[in-house]
């Protein structure tokens, strides 16, 4: 089974292609995905590749880490799954409010 490895600190020049190229001399990369801002669409420095064997994926995290991209060190590690985040910005507290009497 593949590996998702975590690229950070990636300068706003990267993009797609040239984080799936520098990945690439140690294996198939099977995607390569830069996050970006919703809002902006610009990058927000840190992406993610997933290589379909792991020993290659070991490799590129043990080369790659800290190495320079676009001058900046990359921080290169095995990703962790996402944490569960409860909802956005704004009043959660509005479901709360049926057990309430009207406020006024």
């Amino acid at each position: 089974m593949g590996k998702k490895i975590y690229v950070g600190n990636l300068p706003f020049t990267a993009t797609n292609e040239s984080l799936s190229e520098t990945f690439g001399q140690f294996g198939r990369v099977d995607s390569s995905k830069i996050i970006t801002d919703r809002d902006t669409g610009r990058s927000k420095g840190f992406g993610f590749v997933e290589m379909s064997d792991s020993s290659e994926a070991d490799s590129a995290i043990e080369k790659l880490h800290g190495s320079d991209m676009g001058g900046r060190a990359l921080t290169v590690n095995e990703a962790r799954p996402m944490e569960k985040r409860e909802g956005g910005g704004g009043r959660n507290d509005r479901n709360d409010r049926n057990d309430r009497s009207n406020r006024w």
